[in-house]
């Protein structure tokens, strides 16, 4: 789920926001008052989304949008005559007055966005170091030369054995070398 945070200067606004996107099914994570405290708040967060107003008491939207970590979004709350201002910036923007109907959708459909990546990101495989690359490489020569393997061979068995021992390829790698060196 998304973590959200609502940075309006007035709190009585910031928590009509909260409750109104709690009682929609949506995680808020805090209301603040200021860019500040809600960069504080993000520290502890891994990804999510900003709610806030053109200008907070600290700072510009433009300020809080320059310091948000990676994998937080931005929603800007603005007024209709500085609507044409902010589009330009790349920012998803909501013109005040809204209706309700159109801030649940566009955080929904923001959360999902978010939710994406995040899955993307987790299905991207990791990056080998050259010293787990090394030792892949290693564990593989040693099968070729031990066992006449090719070296596809002796990569699909490296595999296999990572897979059915529940162990990734470095360890399986690992656990190879020590076995076939003693």
């Amino acid at each position: 789920m998304v973590n959200i945070i609502v940075v309006l200067p007035k709190p009585e606004d910031g928590k009509s926001i909260r409750n109104l996107l709690m009682k929609n099914g949506f995680q808020v994570g805090g209301v603040c008052t200021t860019g500040s405290q809600a960069l504080s708040k993000l520290d502890e967060l891994d990804a999510g989304l900003v709610i806030c107003n053109y200008r907070m008491s600290d700072m510009m939207y433009s300020e809080l949008h320059a310091c948000l970590p990676k994998g937080f979004e931005l929603l800007l709350l603005v007024s209709g005559n500085l609507l044409h201002e902010c589009e330009r910036s790349g920012i998803m923007c909501l013109a005040m007055p809204f209706k309700v109907f159109d801030l649940i959708n566009t955080v929904d459909m923001m959360c999902q966005t978010i939710e994406r990546r995040r899955r993307k990101a987790r299905q991207k495989p990791r990056e080998r170091s050259g010293e787990e690359e090394a030792l892949i490489a290693e564990a593989k020569t040693l099968l070729m030369n031990r066992n006449h393997m090719s070296e596809e061979e002796a990569h699909r068995y490296l595999q296999k054995c990572s897979m059915e021992s529940g162990t990734n390829l470095v360890e399986t790698a690992q656990m190879a070398l020590a076995m076939m060196r003693t």
